[in-house]
């Protein structure tokens, strides 16, 4: 399986390097884009949820990798939660 990482910029300015083992998130995010804290949560939950289940049509378990980024993604939005209007911007793809 093609194996993605997508690079974000945090609402506090801070960058992090996400991990995706489906190209799948490409078709949930544009490089460039800014998405709103809680559309973001949940594209990625869609996402990783779906590249989770390929991996376990393939393989015959879900992937511990994709479940575990969206337990980190998820943790750090509670991060912003007196943020108002929060945003994520998603500045590239790394192949």
């Amino acid at each position: 399986m093609p194996e993605i990482r997508f690079q974000i910029e945090l609402p506090d300015g801070s960058q992090e390097v996400c991990y995706s083992p489906s190209l799948i998130v490409k078709d949930y995010f544009t490089s460039g884009s800014e998405y709103a804290l809680t559309d973001f949560i949940d594209r990625s939950r869609t996402a990783l949820n779906i590249a989770s289940d390929r991996v376990r049509a393939k393989y015959g378990r879900p992937c511990g990798l994709a479940l575990g980024q969206l337990a980190q993604i998820e943790a750090m939005a509670s991060k912003y939660s007196d943020v108002t209007k929060p945003k994520v911007r998603l500045l590239k793809f790394i192949e």
